[in-house]
């Protein structure tokens, strides 16, 4: 049976810490626009408070997250038990990007491990804490982290990774801008949201 809680207490905290992965969903505000959700590793995760949380985000293939919360601020996370007793989690709440470099992302960055390709950290303030029961969830076991993401990033090196980014980070799917892609428009001289990330390398 379904419990809501207003924020996140300890025995909570302690279920999201001994996950090994977790997932992250978000949309656009328009009805045609694509739901994003996205499945995270890594011991990336973090509660910060028990009402403010924080992953630490990886370059990949897209940018959805941080383009949806420039747009909304809407974000879900969910938790799984794959071992051990049935339980789902999800935190609902309205996040916000915090791109590498910036103040806020230096203050964090020391409670997250040190992995290559990081490019920004998404925190989020947590209104609602549900559990539910996660009995059709399978059970597994964790054979260990996949590391191929880092492989690549370190490979790709800081230059590479930034030429990556403005090409494939800066918009979403649907065309909304990333915290990346209106940075990379505000210092080429556009207007915010206009061709960011479409920049020749």
């Amino acid at each position: 049976m379904a419990k809501v809680y207003e924020s996140i207490p300890a025995d909570i905290q302690a279920f999201i810490e001994a996950q090994a992965m977790f997932f992250v969903a978000t949309a656009p505000l328009g009805g045609d626009g694509h739901i994003n959700l996205s499945p995270k590793g890594l011991d990336s995760f973090r509660v910060l408070t028990p009402t403010r949380v924080a992953y630490l985000d990886l370059t990949g293939s897209g940018n959805e997250t941080s383009a949806h919360l420039r747009e909304n601020g809407r974000i879900t996370f969910m938790f799984c038990a794959f071992e051990g007793g049935p339980s789902i989690l999800r935190l609902y709440g309205r996040g916000q990007t915090l791109l590498a470099g910036s103040p806020q992302y230096q203050e964090l960055a020391p409670r997250f491990p040190s992995l290559d390709g990081a490019r920004q950290i998404i925190v989020a303030d947590i209104d609602r804490v549900q559990t539910s029961c996660g009995e059709a969830v399978p059970r597994m076991q964790l054979l260990g982290q996949r590391e191929n993401l880092l492989v690549w990033a370190r490979a790709k090196g800081d230059a590479g990774l930034d030429r990556y980014r403005r090409t494939n980070n800066a918009r979403s799917i649907d065309g909304l801008p990333s915290d990346f892609g209106a940075e990379v428009g505000e210092k080429a001289g556009e207007k915010t949201g206009e061709k960011a990330g479409e920049e020749a390398d």
